[in-house]
């Protein structure tokens, strides 16, 4: 344990953030899950859960959670996906 009072205050603040990240990446697999759960079983909704899912690769993007590139190649995936079962 650090005896600096600004070291100290670092671990506290990134074992915030750090909890913060794993919810938020945490909620963002299970939407992509969700999504493509419900495109395997041709679920009536499955438009709306890819449009969610992408909405919270948005956000994970934006909170620099994940790397732009990455959320891009993601909705592209979910995306083909979508496509080629609504064929």
């Amino acid at each position: 344990m650090p005896n600096i009072k600004s070291a100290k205050k670092r671990v506290i603040v990134n074992e915030i953030r750090r909890e913060r990240n794993k919810a938020a990446s945490s909620a963002l697999k299970t939407a992509i899950k969700k999504a493509n759960a419900a495109i395997d079983s041709n679920a009536a909704d499955k438009a709306e859960l890819v449009k969610l899912a992408v909405k919270k690769i948005d956000q994970a993007a934006a909170k620099g959670l994940i790397h732009k590139n990455n959320a891009a190649h993601k909705k592209a995936a979910l995306a083909v996906r979508l496509n080629k079962s609504e064929a």
